[in-house]
This record gives C-alpha cells, sequence and structure tokens, in this order.
C-alpha cells in the first residue's frame, strides 16, 4: 500500500467532496485530481485553506497540533499536501520544492475547488513555504475567482537564514486583506531584531512567540516548550480569524 493509503485518506472525486465536508470527524481525503487533503473540525468561526512548509508534509507534528487547536476553537482546517511532497512521501526520497510560482497555481487550484463548498469565506494560510504562497495567492486575488478573506502564517520565511538582505517582502503591498504571522522571536528566516525594523502595510500584523525558533522550539532555559508555544500560536490565530469575521458581519 502507498502512504496515504497506510495513513487513512480514502479516494473521493470533487464532485463528492461537498457531503463529505459536513462530518464533525477527522477525514482524510485523496482527492481526484487534486492529491491529499486532511478535514479537521466544523466551520462554526470560519474555514482556512492551511498548506505545509518546504521541508515536511502536512502531516507533520506541527502541522497536526496547530490543525486540531485550531479547529477546537471552531475553525475547519483543510490541509493539503503540495504534489511534491506527496512524491516524497510515497517514494522516501528528498526533493527540493518546485518553483515557487508552480506552487501557487496548486494552491489556487486548491482554493478554487474548495472556497463554494461552504457559505463560511475561505481564509488561508501555511507553515513557513506554505505561508509565503498563501501570502502570494492573496497578493493576486484580482485575478482569482475565489476572494481570499484572510490569511494566517506559521513563521513567515522573511529571508533566507543569514541572508538578511534577500527580502520576501515585494508583494506584501498588493495583499488587501489582514494578515496576521506568527513568528518565534529567534526564527533564522526573520528575527525580532530584523523584522521590526521592517516597514510593513497596515493590513500585516506580526505576532511574536517568546524564544521561539522557526519551528516555535524556545531554549530549554526559557522554562517554555513547543507545544505550548505552538497552541498559542493557535489560539492567537484563531481570535485573529473570529475578531475579523466579527468586522465583516457588522458590514453586512
Amino acid at each position: 500500500m502507498s502512504y496515504y493509503a497506510d495513513s487513512g485518506f480514502v479516494d473521493i472525486s470533487p464532485e463528492a467532496l461537498n457531503n463529505a465536508l459536513a462530518k464533525p470527524t477527522v477525514q482524510r481525503f485523496m482527492v481526484a485530481g487534486h492529491g491529499p487533503l486532511t478535514v479537521l473540525g466544523m466551520p462554526k468561526v470560519g474555514r482556512i485553506l492551511f498548506a505545509h512548509g518546504a521541508g515536511a508534509g502536512h502531516c507533520s507534528a506541527f502541522m497536526r497540533q496547530f490543525a486540531a487547536t485550531l479547529a477546537r476553537q471552531g475553525i475547519q482546517v483543510l490541509a493539503i499536501d503540495f504534489p511534491y511532497m506527496q512524491q516524497i512521501n510515497e517514494q522516501g526520497k528528498r526533493r527540493p520544492p518546485p518553483p515557487i510560482q508552480q506552487t501557487v497555481a496548486h494552491f489556487t487550484a486548491w482554493a478554487t475547488l474548495l472556497a463554494p463548498l461552504s457559505d463560511q469565506p475561505l481564509w488561508v494560510g501555511g507553515k513557513s513555504m506554505g505561508g509565503r504562497v498563501a501570502t502570494l495567492f492573496a497578493s493576486e486575488m484580482v485575478g482569482h475567482q475565489v476572494h481570499c478573506q484572510g490569511v494566517i502564517v506559521a513563521g513567515y520565511p522573511f529571508h533566507p537564514p543569514k541572508k538578511p538582505d534577500k527580502r520576501r517582502l515585494g508583494h506584501f503591498p498588493a495583499i488587501g486583506c489582514p494578515v496576521q504571522i506568527l513568528q518565534g522571536e529567534r526564527d533564522p528566516f526573520g528575527d525580532v531584531g530584523d523584522v521590526s525594523d521592517y516597514s510593513l502595510p497596515n493590513n500585516i500584523n506580526v505576532v511574536w512567540l517568546a524564544d521561539g525558533d522557526h519551528d516555535f522550539k524556545p531554549r530549554r532555559i526559557s522554562g517554555l516548550n513547543q507545544q505550548v508555544l505552538i497552541d498559542e500560536a493557535a489560539l492567537l490565530a484563531a481570535s485573529f480569524v473570529r475578531a475579523h469575521q466579527a468586522d465583516v458581519a457588522e458590514l453586512v
């Protein structure tokens, strides 16, 4: 059997997803023409399409914990694996991600499929590279059929490690929706010293996690632990979604 079959993923057509998403249990699907999808929770507050980072898929311990905490707060999480990660999991061989725009196109296809399946607006987000992909998607909304309600990023890669001059901020001014970036204070992709000097648009909110690295893992001397920081980040994200959903409701 394949990695995904062994992990409980069930084949499903895109047309059958609408009924399948109405169940409160954790569900794992292999969606024809798209790929792996895990669904957690019901959209009581909102929904979010959430993508993984460059080195580990959506079934990693970090992604599972972050998604589960969001789901407990009433946010339905729609977690995906990109095609290159699917190949890594099936073949057991590491490979780099493809060019970022290719990954954005795949993310857009998922958003186009999932957005119409609920009356709740669709948020987007991801961990690290997945968060960068989500922000690029949001910056190109004018050309999309899908409206993006907002973006949640767990550890944005502001720049490559030890290359603070190579900033990945050029598309930020084109993002018209609210963005929350949850960032470890010691993140080598953008620590508190680096990012505090940036002039970011007003709709982009950066929240710092005490002593966390790129995976929100703190040093032992801090007295904190990674699981606490992951939960803290997810709770902050849920509050951000809830607040902006309420703002939209007041305008209707």
